[in-house]
């Protein structure tokens, strides 16, 4: 029991030096999580797309 009580004080005191984005950083961080999400997901589409139909070229 006394290993776990230290380890609950240790962790608190790094949760306190934790540095929170602000809004500003988070909505920043988020709009490049989603446009990196949907140009990635463009890229993978289109690759998709360019073998599905190079496949049917060879493979009537």
């Amino acid at each position: 029991m006394k290993k776990i009580i230290q380890f609950v004080k240790e962790s608190w005191v790094e949760f306190k030096k934790v540095k929170w984005p602000s809004k500003q950083e988070l909505w920043g961080l988020t709009v490049a999580v989603i446009t990196a999400s949907i140009i990635l997901a463009v890229y993978v589409g289109l690759v998709d797309w360019i073998f599905r139909n190079l496949i049917y070229l060879v493979m009537p």
